[in-house]
């Protein structure tokens, strides 16, 4: 499998909706390709002191989504918002496998395209639980704080996959 090709600067663009839904289809194309081809073993072990895996990462981004585009901005109920932790780590159940994580991902992108072609980028986020008291943010916000998280993890694993392996990134 290899990532989408990265969004250069340089490519025109309709409009920033577009920039930023191209940007996250990027990073979430570079973390598949960075658990792709990972045995079981390693994609349920951590090699760092944080103790998370590469499926727990995984699973954390799909939620990190619902959370901030369903939850949050649409204000809609979601079961487990919280679902990627217990006792405040991150957490796959054993029955969960890859395919059932990739396949979750997927599907996350779908609806969070869905709500963001559906609003505008100044559109403020429906009050909820999601902003913890808070005012709640605009989608271009909300898109912007989910490429940084996409950006921050996927180099994360970047790490970690060149620890178990050697495979490194861009």
């Amino acid at each position: 499998m290899a990532a989408l090709p990265f969004p250069s600067p340089t490519t025109p663009q309709g409009d920033r909706r577009e920039v930023l839904l191209g940007y996250l289809a990027y990073f979430r194309s570079a973390l598949l390709d960075k658990l792709d081809g990972l045995p079981e073993a390693d994609l349920r072990r951590s090699l760092l002191p944080s103790g998370w895996t590469p499926l727990e990462l995984l699973h954390h981004l799909t939620h990190v989504e619902r959370r901030w585009l369903v939850w949050g901005f649409s204000g809609d109920e979601v079961p487990e918002p919280w679902g990627d932790t217990v006792d405040d780590r991150w957490h796959v159940p054993a029955s969960l496998s890859l395919g059932d994580l990739t396949g979750a991902l997927a599907a996350q992108a779908v609806v969070s395209e869905r709500v963001v072609r559906a609003h505008a980028l100044d559109a403020v986020g429906a009050p909820s639980e999601r902003w913890e008291g808070a005012p709640p943010a605009t989608l271009e916000r909300v898109l912007l704080h989910l490429v940084q998280e996409y950006a921050r993890h996927v180099g994360h694993l970047d790490v970690v996959r060149e620890l178990l392996d050697g495979h490194v990134g861009e």
